[in-house]
């Protein structure tokens, strides 16, 4: 019997997610031989026009379409080999109508959308699986419900009295949510910023960093990217509708934060396998 391939599976709430969270890190691994798959719950329907050079007649109308396609394009730069789309709506942002439709992710039935997810963990069969955490500051509904239904999809795949019709139990060696948004990350960089006598984008944030209702996550495993910068950008500038190039996104020159701050840092949750205080490989252990 031949050894079987390595796997990662990342969890995600609409397109373009997975290019602005963990994107360096499923590009190396892909690049090291690794299985990467990616689940992604929206069409991300309700996202906005954010590019004023795609911001054109019939674009708003065509855009679930043209969402998966920006999807799919970054994520063949990435290397990603599936991509598995629950088929919800976007829920759209708090307090909005959108919230409110029956189609949308976060009014799902739970024991659907759990089910549908452990089907994948099931048929992918990965030691590593990535996922949000409780999204304190930014608690859209689909990120929510990521989090809740990812890391409870995680602890029922690997169980033979659940979901027995979505295929044989599998239990994924670990559970990472992504730190991408943690202050010593933005501090970093922001010194780098005023070291070059240039205007940083995280001032406002750090300022009101206490006042937004961000809680510093705490990083157990940090995975060096620094290769794989360049390509990150790309593949969040393929997501052309939602992402502005002259946005604050790119007011770091990546030249910057390859020398800075190379890494994507993480939260390990759960783990099968020993491992140690800070790892810089998620897949140790397995």
């Amino acid at each position: 019997m031949s050894e079987k391939q390595r796997c990662l599976l990342a969890i995600h709430a609409h397109p373009d997610d997975e290019s602005s969270k963990g994107a360096g890190t499923m590009a190396l691994y892909a690049d090291e031989g690794v299985r990467v798959a990616l689940v992604c719950a929206t069409g991300g329907e309700e996202g906005e026009i954010l590019n004023p050079r795609m911001d054109k007649p019939g674009i708003l109308d065509r855009i679930d379409e043209i969402r998966k396609a920006e999807l799919q394009t970054a994520c063949d730069m990435l290397g990603v080999a599936e991509i598995y789309m629950l088929g919800y709506r976007d829920s759209g942002m708090p307090g909005r109508p959108s919230n409110s439709d029956p189609e949308a992710f976060t009014n799902a039935d739970p024991n659907e959308a759990v089910g549908r997810l452990v089907e994948i963990i099931r048929k992918e069969r990965p030691e590593v699986v990535l996922c949000y955490d409780e999204s304190r500051g930014y608690e859209h509904p689909d990120h929510v419900r990521v989090h809740e239904w990812g890391t409870q999809a995680f602890k029922e795949a690997g169980d033979p009295e659940l979901h027995p019709e979505r295929g044989e139990p599998w239990q994924p060696s670990k559970l990472y949510f992504f730190a991408t948004f943690n202050k010593s990350r933005m501090e970093a960089l922001h010194q780098a910023m005023l070291d070059e006598g240039k205007e940083s984008p995280y001032q406002g944030w750090l300022e009101q960093w206490e006042e937004s209702g961000f809680r510093d996550p705490e990083i157990n495993a940090r995975v060096d990217v620094g290769d794989y910068v360049e390509l990150r950008t790309k593949a969040l500038l393929a997501h052309a509708t939602q992402i502005d190039p002259d946005s604050w996104w790119f007011a770091i020159p990546d030249d910057v934060i390859r020398k800075v701050y190379p890494w994507e840092d993480y939260t390990l949750v759960t783990s099968t396998v020993e491992t140690k205080d800070l790892e810089d490989d998620l897949f140790l252990g397995t």
